[in-house]
């Protein structure tokens, strides 16, 4: 059988899929599954209407040249093609969680107000037990939420797997809840969630047609996806519609149901235990392995703050400064200054920033006399392997001013010997070391 996907404004990869445009695309409902990115649909208005006084961006139809009504008719039109997709074809309907994002108004003659958004376009379903009832997307609200931690529901629905396939890569920024807080799961099913339960990924049943929300996915290949997508869907085509679990069921018991119920609990049980201990040993291991990032980070917020941590570790005191580094300790302080580079070597300009941050000081009479410059030249490169970090010009000048120049692998390995050994004397003696040292430090290790 022939099978017919389009992808509307997600760059998606593949001969079976037919790229095309929320605007200009064939009727939905002669597809057999759409993939929709549905970031970009208020593009259409956005950059054209400015916010009025109270924050609402307004269209009017009597002076708007026909604008307001032609996308109204877009987003009836599309509306009505998925509806078709879902409830008559038995489609599936794949579109990207995003927030609603900026609305448009379109006020009409005589004063009425159509409100549109992204998902203006999504047909409605109301699903109704005895106590609830979820009504799509009407009671929907996609709210603006930003993160990483994905956590997938083991549902065994295939777009799972396709999630599954991009851990990693998934970057959330938005999370669905209902307006009533009904348990979406008695109607739909969820496939992922956050740590704090927001709903990250949720299939929704229509008849026989399903409407799949995920999360977007970066880093990603376009082929690789389009692949993991299509696999899902054909996967879906074996598997029969959500359909949950009256109340009433479980009067209806089976030989041995109640014995594998139990032993599944307990399972769950020990996953989740398993789970919070790799979370609980995944953030020590973090906090273990922090100093790494003294070989191959840069800028100040990556290697400043764990260069100061590993002079604490030494026994410096660190205090804030308008220094990189103001070390104070028994043996002597002294200011320091930190620079990483892809380049091979460190210039003349780090050097004379320190140079006149302890000249300053010792005029001033405010501050020590000692210069420490941490240099880390060729960052791609196994630090054992980086050649000299520094200009000649820069030796010359820590020499003559009596400067310590310290590269990060230096630094490193007196850490390492630091949290090794614990020994406070042979930490007071590289303090000495560092303080006493002129020129390029090599420490014995």
């Amino acid at each position: 059988m022939i099978r017919h996907f389009i992808s509307s404004d997600w760059k998606l990869e593949h001969a079976s899929i037919r790229q095309e445009s929320f605007l200009t695309s064939q009727s939905f409902s002669s597809i057999d599954a759409v993939f929709i990115d549905p970031k970009r649909i208020y593009d259409y208005w956005i950059q054209d209407i400015p916010p009025e006084k109270d924050g609402w961006r307004r269209t009017y139809s009597d002076r708007d040249r026909g604008f307001g009504q032609t996308l109204s008719r877009l987003m009836e039109k599309r509306r009505s093609e998925t509806a078709d997709l879902l409830y008559k074809t038995g489609g599936i309907l794949v579109c990207r969680l995003w927030p609603r994002g900026e609305a448009l108004q379109v006020v009409n003659q005589g004063g009425l107000e159509e409100h549109i958004d992204r998902y203006s376009w999504l047909p409605a379903v109301s699903l109704v037990d005895r106590h609830h009832q979820l009504s799509f997307p009407a009671n929907g609200r996609f709210l603006s939420r930003t993160g990483e931690d994905v956590l997938l529901a083991g549902t065994g629905n295939p777009f799972e797997d396709y999630l599954r396939r991009f851990e990693g890569k998934i970057v959330y920024r938005a999370v669905y809840r209902d307006l009533l807080s009904t348990p979406i799961d008695r109607f739909a099913q969820v496939l992922a969630y956050n740590k704090a339960g927001d709903i990250v990924a949720l299939q929704i049943p229509f008849d026989e047609g399903r409407l799949v929300l995920i999360p977007p996915i970066e880093g990603a290949s376009p082929t690789s996806e389009a692949s993991a997508l299509l696999e899902a869907v054909s996967a879906m085509d074996f598997r029969p519609a959500f359909s949950p679990e009256p109340d009433w069921l479980p009067a209806y018991s089976l030989p041995d149901e109640d014995e594998l119920r139990d032993e599944v609990s307990r399972l769950i049980g020990r996953r989740n235990k398993l789970a919070h201990k790799v979370e609980e040993l995944s953030a020590q291991l973090d906090a273990a392995a922090k100093y790494k990032r003294i070989l191959y980070t840069k800028g100040r917020f990556a290697l400043l703050p764990v260069v100061q941590e590993a002079f604490r570790t030494l026994g410096f005191q660190v205090s804030d400064s308008r220094y990189d580094l103001l070390l104070e300790s028994e043996q002597g302080d002294a200011i320091g200054i930190v620079r990483a580079s892809e380049q091979a070597r460190i210039g003349l300009d780090s050097y004379q920033r320190l140079l006149s941050w302890v000249d300053s000081a010792r005029t001033k009479g405010e501050g020590p006399s000692k210069g420490i410059l941490v240099v880390s030249g060729s960052r791609e490169l196994d630090p054992r392997r980086r050649p000299t970090q520094f200009t000649p010009e820069v030796l010359r000048g820590c020499q003559s001013q009596g400067f310590c120049l310290l590269s990060t692998y230096e630094l490193f390995k007196l850490v390492r010997e630091a949290l090794t050994e614990k020994d406070k004397a042979r930490q007071a003696n590289s303090r000495q070391m560092l303080l006493e040292c002129v020129g390029q430090f090599h420490s014995n290790s």
